[in-house]
């Protein structure tokens, strides 16, 4: 893949849904919820401040993260599928 984003955007490819619940239980396809998790697989370089300083980004390429459950914008690209969300949308790294 060769995307960059732009300002303070994050090209994160989403982790598969579980396919089983915690007792065991295995899920349909259609039952399972969208996936909120994800690895970042690109990031932009920073926006700028008010006062034109740049904000350096927190999320570096390959981190795992969390997002908000119906955050930023799906894309396919070579048949993967992948979102591009803004550095605020992510909620914590693991």
């Amino acid at each position: 893949m060769n995307m960059k984003p732009l300002e303070d955007r994050v090209v994160v490819k989403p982790m598969e849904a579980e396919e089983r619940t915690a007792g065991g239980i295995i899920v349909p396809d259609n039952a399972k919820e969208k996936p909120q998790k994800g690895e970042v697989v690109a990031v932009g370089p920073g926006k700028f401040s008010d006062e034109g300083e740049k904000i350096a980004m927190s999320i570096k390429k390959g981190d795992k993260i969390l997002y908000g459950k119906y955050s930023g914008t799906e894309i396919t690209v070579d048949g993967t599928d992948y979102l591009i969300i803004r550095e605020s949308d992510v909620l914590a790294t693991f």
